[in-house]
């Protein structure tokens, strides 16, 4: 039998434009609505994401972000 999908938890999110973007992409792509789409790649996080890929975007990422936050 399938887990009741329940929105448990809600809390204040900062996003990039661009994340954003790429997020409702997903999203509508899906056909899943923002907190679906985010629910569905946490949980799936391991399965949906190439470690070594990610380490690598993850130092890009921090590397630029004080220079984004300005």
């Amino acid at each position: 039998m399938p887990k009741r999908f329940r929105l448990t938890r809600r809390f204040p999110v900062a996003m990039t434009e661009d994340g954003y973007r790429r997020l409702r992409r997903f999203s509508a792509e899906a056909g899943l609505d923002e907190g679906e789409a985010l629910s569905f790649l946490f949980e799936h996080f391991d399965s949906v994401t190439d470690t070594e890929a990610l380490s690598h975007r993850l130092r890009l990422f921090n590397s630029e972000l004080e220079d984004r936050k300005r």
